[in-house]
């Protein structure tokens, strides 16, 4: 068994065929987490999840590059913008729900910085939007999907002061949070888990091998898998629409690195998984 922890079949990649999609990994024994990015879908990804008995989940939040509306244009994607304003109280009722598991994803994006507004203002409204949904998810007791990009020592800072600020709040004995799409070094690695948070790793580790030493060096209890479909896919499958039956080359990819089997780092992450979200 794995579990995809961070997928996007609420987006519009996936509109004419997300139920078979999610059929295909159920039929391959693949659990699946998807994850909002702004209001629109993170209430679809509650209505996949509420459709299925089990091993279908939600993450709601509101991303930070949805927090001004322009055109995001990459290799990896092309799309417009929400610009949407963060309502605490409509993302708490959504968060209620039995088959939401985590808060997310949340964090800080300074990639698309040129998009007509100043910098200092995308800095400060994001962090702001950060800091609000950190609290929302500690007052339900929730863990986090944080999404950071080249944003990696701003994330550190805010998140020191936060626990420092609401240190009542946060649990002691978890981990609370879970750097997505992880492409940092090992030095990044341990200021996370320093702070009480775990990492998970997309296709991204199979395209090159500077994540093999870190991979090597990390203890079995913090990481996770994931495939942010429907982007990044994973060698043998890159170039195509990513989904989460292919989450199973992560794993095997990271069992390779650590000379273990594809079961064992199935029964790793598995296990991660489920504590981490409660399922």
């Amino acid at each position: 068994m794995l579990i995809d922890t961070h997928a996007h079949l609420n987006l519009n990649s996936f509109k004419d065929d997300a139920g078979e999609v999610i059929q295909r990994a159920l039929n391959e024994n693949t659990w699946m987490i998807n994850v909002g990015t702004d209001l629109k879908s993170s209430r679809r990804a509650l209505d996949y999840a509420n459709k299925y008995e089990r091993g279908v989940y939600a993450a709601v939040g509101l991303h930070p590059m949805h927090l001004f509306r322009f055109n995001a244009k990459t290799d990896e994607y092309d799309f417009t913008t929400q610009g949407e304003e963060f309502n605490y109280d409509v993302y708490e009722q959504l968060a209620k729900f039995p088959k939401v598991v985590a808060i997310g994803e949340v964090g800080l994006d300074f990639y698309h910085m040129n998009i007509g507004v100043a910098r200092d203002e995308i800095v400060s409204l994001q962090k702001k939007v950060l800091w609000q949904q950190l609290l929302l998810a500690c007052r339900l007791n929730l863990p986090v999907i944080i999404h950071s990009r080249r944003s990696y020592d701003d994330l550190v800072e805010l998140i020191k002061r936060f626990r420092k600020e609401h240190r009542d709040l946060m649990p002691k004995d978890k981990p609370w949070g879970v750097v997505h799409c992880f492409e940092g070094n090992e030095d990044d690695a341990w200021r996370f888990f320093n702070l009480g948070l775990m990492v998970s790793f997309t296709g991204l580790i199979t395209f090159s091998k500077r994540f093999d030493d870190l991979i090597r060096r990390l203890p079995n209890e913090k990481f996770m898998v994931e495939t942010d479909c429907p982007f990044l896919a994973p060698e043998p499958c890159r170039g195509r629409r990513n989904e989460p039956a292919l989450v199973k080359y992560i794993a095997q990819h990271i069992a390779e690195i650590k000379n273990l089997s594809l079961e064992r780092v199935a029964e790793i992450t598995t296990q991660n998984a489920r504590k981490f979200f409660n399922i």
